[in-house]
């Protein structure tokens, strides 16, 4: 077996684990892709840890189970509505208890009857969105369109709503005993402040204001206590989160003091908190207690995507690195690998670690990783360079498809965190704001002179530059900044950031975060902005977008494109017709085997066998 476009709908990808309260019994959802008929397919599995007895639920996702670890809820869609199922996890009967038009999320109460569902209206009308609020849009969700989150409390058993309450779109909601504790964003001027909250209590249908104008949002509850994650008081949104721990009466920080970026948080039934935490290309697990003494459970060169945790402390997880997508594992004083849904595979694929390394560039200590291809002793291999998302994004241990995919084809792979990302201190994931494109394009260009030293069998004449989003933005400032690459694949990008702060979803925090404020008057709007360096490209360019992109809009890569082909640049540009901004992960099978097979072909076609044009009816034949 070989990499190929379509060789990631080989794979078993697993999502949202979930364990019992009692630590006995594990859910999760497993997906693949069936290119065949364009979709993916989920199941549900539930497997008890003492037994090994496993059981299978079809077309499901979402699993929630009870606190008593003898009931299940899943999701599945039909008809254009989500419905909820109820699984008996003793017999594995089923039966639907309810059906909503979206639903975002559900969790139990402790009495193991009542449910929490949150899920959003809007107006709907046939004819016509209506807003008089910001944003117009928003990524993967669609046209706003008098959006309100519904908070609804369900009863499992009479199969009946109790309550339903109506909050602040973009507001979320969690148990803790028979309370409500929803956080919800503040109004400034008109316009949500995505980044401070209030955090209100429901009880009986009375509302309480519990904290007011923060910067955390409440994610878990034990019943004694409340884990925040965010900061008390943040200025932007770039700003890391950390982990706060409150008893009702006093609010401690557990995780400031190592200055690292959290990214979710689970208490146990007494007092630690469990953190994935970002750390230098790894994502780490750590145990928090409640005075703030951290002892780190998980430091493998991986990514520990996802946790739940029981009463007593047991976790589980799933975890990934570059060479495999992630699995099932659970730790309890140890780690144990509870999946192997991918191991056969990778028995006859190959796939390779990264080499890490770290180099100065400007004031700064830069991490980067490179892949080496299958080359025999003396013969040169071309390079591509991968730029990540953000810019407070991450590269690391994480397995990346498309770059296995390439390093099989030949190509060196190589990747750096720049100023800007996560994994670090906040300032240093400050450093790039207002000056996005200056002093992290040159720790790219630091990484890639530090690179070719340590690989002299690196072809510095034949280097090409990808990335995603930011990644996108950067790949378009270093064509129209430097001559050093010979191909590019901007892909879902940002090329002008007046137009972005005008089209996006966040435009109005996020832009005028990075970029500068008063857009109108503020130099940075022409001076950052790879438009207006059209005219000095000269390297050939691929740009791809998604259409139903409303995080860096469409608008940002035609303008791009059309600007290039007015003044005789060698430009290629293909739309996918469906598609939010993370298309790359979540588009339809058929998408991402065709977005693999044109990016494969386009490296190839110029940094391999150094061809002109891009003959893109011989390149689909080949799909």
């Amino acid at each position: 077996m070989n990499w190929n476009e379509n060789t990631f709908s080989k794979f078993v990808y697993v999502s949202d684990v979930k364990i019992s309260q009692d630590g006995e019994k594990i859910a999760y959802t497993i997906t693949k892709a069936n290119l065949e008929d364009n979709k993916y397919e989920s199941s549900v599995v539930v497997e008890d840890l003492n037994s090994k007895k496993k059981g299978y639920i079809k077309d499901a996702s979402m699993p929630r189970i009870s606190p008593d670890g003898k009931s299940l809820i899943v999701k599945r869609s039909a008809d254009k509505k989500t419905q909820l199922y109820l699984v008996d996890l003793e017999t594995m009967t089923e039966r639907k208890i309810a059906s909503m038009k979206s639903i975002i999320d559900v969790s139990w109460n402790e009495d193991n009857r009542k449910i929490l569902i949150l899920g959003f209206k809007r107006l709907e009308d046939e004819d016509f969105y209506f807003e008089d609020d910001l944003p117009v849009w928003f990524d993967a969700m669609g046209f706003m369109d008098k959006d309100k989150r519904v908070i609804m409390v369900y009863d499992t058993e009479a199969m009946e709503t109790l309550s339903e309450t109506e909050v602040e779109r973009f507001s979320s909601a969690i148990w803790s005993k028979d309370e409500i504790i929803v956080t919800s964003p503040r109004r400034e001027n008109g316009k949500i402040q995505l980044w401070r909250y209030d955090i209100i209590e429901i009880s009986e249908g009375e509302k309480k204001t519990l904290f007011e104008d923060v910067s955390f949002r409440a994610v878990h509850s034990n019943s004694k206590y409340i884990a925040f994650l965010g900061k008390e008081k943040a200025e932007k949104m770039s700003e890391h989160d950390y982990i706060y721990l409150w008893d009702g009466k006093i609010l401690k920080s557990l995780s400031e003091k190592y200055g690292l970026n959290a990214r979710s948080v689970k208490l146990d039934g007494s007092s630690n908190a469990y953190a994935i935490v970002d750390n230098a290309g790894k994502v780490q697990l750590w145990k928090l207690s409640q005075d703030g003494e951290r002892e780190i459970l998980i430091d493998e060169s991986a990514w520990v995507t996802n946790i739940d945790v029981s009463k007593d402390g047991k976790v589980v997880l799933t975890m990934e690195d570059e060479s495999k997508p992630a699995e099932v594992y659970i730790f309890d004083e140890n780690l144990k690998k509870i999946s192997n849904y991918n191991s056969e595979i990778f028995k006859i694929l190959p796939a390779k670690r990264s080499k890490h390394f770290r180099f100065e560039s400007l004031d700064l200590e830069i991490d980067g990783w490179y892949m080496k291809p299958d080359i025999e002793d003396g013969e040169k291999a071309p390079v591509i360079v991968f730029v990540h998302g953000g810019p407070k994004g991450m590269y690391g241990y994480r397995f990346e498809y498309m770059m296995q995919h390439l390093l099989s084809e030949g190509f060196y792979i190589v990747y750096f965190n720049p100023r800007g990302s996560t994994g670090y201190d906040e300032d240093f994931a400050l450093r790039v704001l207002e000056r996005t494109g200056i002093e992290d394009f040159q720790d790219i260009i630091s990484g890639i002179d530090e690179f070719l030293k340590l690989e002299p069998q690196a072809d510095e004449d034949r280097i090409g530059i990808t990335g995603i989003s930011y990644g996108g933005f950067m790949t378009n400032w270093a064509i129209t900044h430097s001559d050093r690459f010979k191909a590019a694949v901007s892909e879902n990008g940002v090329s002008n950031w007046l137009s972005m702060y005008g089209f996006s979803d966040i435009s109005l925090w996020f832009v005028k975060e990075v970029v500068g404020e008063d857009p109108f008057e503020n130099d940075n709007y022409r001076k950052l902005n790879p438009f207006f360096y059209v005219k000095n490209v000269k390297t050939p360019v691929l740009i791809i977008h998604s259409l139903e992109d409303y995080r860096c809009p469409l608008d940002q890569s035609v303008m791009f494109y059309h600007a290039l082909k007015d003044l005789g640049k060698e430009a290629y540009i293909a739309i996918f017709k469906k598609g939010a901004h993370g298309h790359s992960r979540t588009g339809s099978p058929r998408h991402r085997s065709k977005r693999h097979k044109l990016i494969v072909e386009f490296f190839k076609r110029k940094l391999i066998k150094e061809e002109e044009g891009f003959p893109i009816k011989e390149i689909l034949k080949k799909c």
